[in-house]
């Protein structure tokens, strides 16, 4: 089964191959400076990308984001 239909919103996969290495280069610097500390990763990157874009696009607020969207 395939996942819900994507937003008109959601980056394109051009567009997340540009970004990409960029949001996994931050994500492991981060993990690496405090080792023992913090939270492992829960949310896919491209999801919050997707959910940073559909908000600053549509104007809505973080809670009125639709349930697809991590929190």
């Amino acid at each position: 089964m395939a996942g819900p239909p994507p937003y008109p919103s959601d980056l394109s996969d051009a567009r997340w191959q540009l970004i990409e290495p960029v949001l996994i280069a931050w994500r492991a610097r981060r993990q690496a400076g405090a080792p023992g500390f913090g939270r492992p990763a829960e949310h896919d990157l491209r999801t919050i990308m997707n959910a940073i874009v559909y908000v600053d696009r549509t104007g809505i607020a973080w809670r009125y984001l639709p349930h697809d969207y991590p929190p």
